[in-house]
């Protein structure tokens, strides 16, 4: 089967984040004498939305309901001012969106990121392509791996679920795609591993963007 559309995740997908990720919120727990952590580290707390992201990266024994909502307004604030240091499009990106636009193939972006910033993102780092649709975390939507997503952008796109490709670096992604009726297909240069993607559901784990493009050949 060949595929109309394509979803794809962001951070870890199209875009590297991780670095501006981990300075925001190394910055919010240094200002409160907590330990930091390696970047390496935020591959595994992010994904689920920057709330989960906050209450991942504090200390366990420190974790209440009022430090984790101060601590996530203090991300956001500093998340603003450094959302674009760091951040850049993964190598092969630009091609396979070159591709799939030559192809006329429908594009959008399904994220747990807040939506502010994940049109921030798309609109710095990846104005040269067209999405259909852009959605992030908003007020009211239940988040990844709840499939009201991308069942929304189906729905927008008037295209069948399963005629689309979903595109993702990390387990939440894989289940996500199960749940839409949508071909989960792993991205194996961004945040997690293949042996996550694999026992998720992916049906194919690829390791550089272009290989997608089998699918709609």
């Amino acid at each position: 089967m060949k595929y109309k559309a394509v979803i794809f995740d962001l951070d870890g997908t199209l875009l590297d984040t991780i670095e501006d990720l981990a300075d925001s919120m190394n910055r919010v727990l240094h200002d409160r004498g907590f330990p930091t952590h390696p970047t390496e580290a935020f591959r595994y707390f992010v994904g689920s939305g920057i709330a989960m992201l906050v209450s991942r990266a504090l200390p366990l024994d420190k974790r209440n309901d009022t430090l984790a909502a101060d601590c996530l307004e203090a991300f956001k604030r500093e998340y603003n001012c450094n959302w674009n240091k760091k951040t850049k499009p993964y190598k092969g990106v630009s091609e396979l969106l070159d591709a799939l636009t030559a192809k006329h193939t429908k594009m959008a972006v399904l994220t747990n990121k807040p939506q502010h910033f994940a049109e921030l993102c798309v609109r710095e780092f990846l104005s040269n392509w067209k999405f259909a649709v852009i959605l992030g975390q908003r007020d009211g939507f239940p988040i990844k791996p709840d499939p009201t997503g991308p069942r929304e952008i189906a729905r927008r796109l008037d295209i069948p679920s399963q005629e689309f490709l979903y595109l993702g670096d990390s387990d939440v992604d894989m289940i996500t795609a199960i749940g839409a009726n949508m071909l989960p297909v792993g991205a194996m240069w961004g945040f997690r591993s293949k042996k996550e993607l694999l026992e998720a559901g992916a049906v194919k784990v690829i390791g550089w963007p272009t290989e997608l493009l089998e699918f709609v050949d």
